[in-house]
């Protein structure tokens, strides 16, 4: 297959050595990727409103665990920050580079009110107002996130908090349905998503507490169990002082708790130094500490696919990335958070990570793709991470086929529910080992030993030999959890011939929706399991292809220069995202026989120009945190591209 005249592969490999470059230079010292998640004026609103609050009730601390001098040049630094982030339309956007809508313009305005900053502040509070009302105030917040009360609940708490709305307003969230074990949340309907139980606990204390329920024994049942629902919450936090290591999770724990008059309580001292501890310079906080784990497995799949990790390669790879760090990120206790069983990976080594699909999955695809480079010794050591890895992804398929987040069986609200994005690279991980399964079975030598060391319980121990002894068995399981994957992805496959992802989107784009993340992920499953002349596959292919901007790329960035109002112009009239763009060539070159030739040529063609330009750094944000809060991650379009181009390349010369 020839490339195009302007696209040589010189050209090429020169993009993907700049880029790889690039990222070895991120990488630290301990073999690991840490990145840099964006600023966020969001989670910077909600600490600003927590380090505010707590300043407001210390006095009830008998010994502060910080100083005032410390909260005040916090709070201090973190409303500059919004002040320098305050946009043209008079809102705010989740990120700097975002537009604004109405979650976040609340969330700062509260925050402004908090801390004092009225005067100063007025010009920008009367803008915020304008821009409010023009978006319907307090039901253009509830038509943001529907029944879902997980993200509206503490936003309208933190609101009621600073005066701005009545605590009427603010839902009585069933804080007591807490004490009932865990593996009975799914079955209470919950009014939030399986993650948010620390803020169900603390967002409904502070509103019983400042609003009770004129009912009297509902009255009397959640006084009784306060101090059972505050366990709960105090049992699920982490060591670091941050549920999921997310500010805005945290923020809205330590705001409502010192509101409810708990302010001397061990889970908000912690949450304060967790806070004062994660400020940057420039006074913002970020959504989330990091993603380091996820940020590894993507470059290590992505430098894979770029043929950067065999023996024969010019970079030493294996040198770069410890794999025995990634096997120290896996959990092997259960999880105090969601009740998870032994096996999964969160997305950071940090102690407030839980254990999920996505980066299970990443996690079990990095130890396969580079199985095949480490020693015997090596694979003793993994081989028990890798088989309760595969039977923790397992257990949490859904009955429909596809794979949720974190918890099997919850499905009322989105964040829930099975999704596309996590079915596929489910897929890929068991697709990937149940290969070597199947070629340790047919070798005539005797199959490897295992190495426990001193990692894993004796029950865990047991656990593995038992799936080791019968591992045919346990292979078999795999194929048909993957075939019944197989199955949820064609069910789910839109008749344009796009998918739509759950934890990606572009706010950019009409309906903010993700499908050229979505679909790429998907028909890199549909590749690697050979399944191309298919229906599905071509009307992916096609989809791409006919969604390609007029520059060769896809989707739509951040910088673009005079964006209409959404729905009002084509966004194929842009020019689009690095990320984007790069997941788009990745999957049509992934199967290069199977159509879609001149498009991911002329997608090549931009992300090599980009790069030789120095734009391959412009991170756009298409990432979703919880609850549709939006970031981007400054190592995406990097790990992205370096995929793209080594996949391209192969697609092009066959090496």
């Amino acid at each position: 297959m020839a490339m195009s005249e302007a696209l040589t592969v010189a050209r090429i490999e020169r993009a993907i050595q700049t880029v790889w470059d690039l990222l070895h230079a991120r990488r630290l010292p301990e073999g690991f990727w840490r990145g840099h998640l964006c600023s966020s004026p969001l989670a910077t609103a909600t600490a600003i409103s927590a380090l505010a609050i707590y300043r407001q009730n210390a006095t009830e601390v008998s010994v502060p665990p910080v100083d005032a001098a410390s909260l005040n040049r916090g709070i201090s630094l973190g409303v500059e920050y919004l002040k320098k982030t305050h946009q043209n339309d008079g809102g705010w956007g989740d990120t700097e580079r975002s537009r604004s809508n109405v979650a976040t313009t609340y969330l700062a305005v509260a925050a402004i009110h908090l801390a004092g900053r009225l005067d100063d502040c007025r010009y920008i509070l009367a803008e915020a107002e304008a821009y409010l009302k023009s978006q319907g105030e307090l039901r253009g917040l509830r038509n943001r996130y529907g029944a879902d009360q997980t993200f509206v609940a503490p936003i309208l708490t933190n609101c009621a908090i600073a005066g701005i709305f009545p605590w009427k307003s603010v839902p009585q969230l069933p804080f007591e349905l807490a004490v009932f074990p865990q593996a009975f949340y799914r079955f209470l309907r919950m009014p939030v998503v399986s993650y948010a139980i620390p803020a169900l606990v603390a967002v409904g204390l502070a509103r019983h507490k400042k609003n009770p329920s004129s009912f009297p024994p509902v009255r009397l049942i959640r006084d009784a169990v306060q101090s059972r629902c505050l366990r709960v919450a105090s049992k699920m936090q982490p060591s670091s002082g941050g549920y999921l290591e997310a500010i805005p999770l945290t923020s809205f724990v330590l705001m409502c708790l010192a509101t409810a008059g708990l302010t001397s309580h061990p889970i908000v001292a912690r949450a304060l130094d967790f806070l004062l501890r994660n400020q940057r310079e420039d006074g913002s906080w970020p959504v989330d500490v990091d993603l380091a784990t996820w940020l590894t497995t993507l470059t290590m799949n992505a430098a894979h696919a770029a043929g950067l990790g065999g023996t024969s390669s010019d970079v030493p790879f294996l040198s770069l990335v410890s794999l025995d760090w990634l096997a120290q990120c896996q959990w092997l206790d259960t999880h105090p958070f969601t009740g998870a069983a032994p096996g999964g990976w969160g997305w950071t080594d940090q102690t407030g990570a839980v254990p999920d699909a996505d980066d299970t999955a990443g996690a079990l695809l990095a130890l396969r793709n580079f199985w095949p480079e480490i020693t015997v010794d090596q694979k003793a050591r993994l081989w028990p991470h890798v088989l309760i890895g595969l039977q923790w992804l397992m257990d949490l398929q859904n009955r429909d086929g596809g794979w949720p987040t974190f918890c099997r069986g919850w499905g009322r609200f989105p964040f829930d529910r099975s999704a596309v994005d996590l079915t596929a690279h489910a897929i890929r991980a068991l697709h990937g080992w149940s290969r070597v399964l199947e070629h340790l079975d047919v070798q005539e030598q005797e199959p490897p030993h295992l190495d426990f060391s001193d990692r894993f319980s004796p029950a865990l121990c047991r656990l593995i030999e038992r799936i080791w002894k019968r591992r045919a068995v346990f292979r078999k399981r795999m194929v048909q959890a993957l075939n019944k994957g197989m199955r949820f992805l064609v069910n789910c496959q839109t008749e344009e011939g796009f998918w739509l992802p759950l934890w990606f989107g572009n706010e950019w784009l009409p309906g903010e929706a993700g499908p050229v993340y979505g679909t790429a992920k998907c028909l890199l499953a549909f590749a690697e399991l050979g399944v191309h002349n298919t229906d599905c596959w071509r009307r992916a292919i096609g989809w791409l292809a006919g969604n390609q901007n007029p520059d060769g790329s896809w989707g739509r960035g951040f910088w673009t220069e005079s964006l209409p109002p959404p729905g009002q112009a084509s966004y194929r009239d842009h020019s689009g995202s690095v990320e984007e763009t790069a997941l788009a060539v990745a999957a049509m070159s992934a199967s290069p026989d199977s159509g879609g030739l001149e498009a991911r040529t002329r997608g090549a063609t931009w992300l090599v120009q980009a790069t030789e330009e120095g734009k391959v750094t412009q991170a756009t944000p298409i990432g979703l945190y919880f609850a549709r809060l939006w970031y981007f991650e400054e190592l995406y379009p990097l790990i992205f591209t370096l995929e793209a181009l080594g996949r391209y390349r192969q697609s092009a010369t066959g090496n």
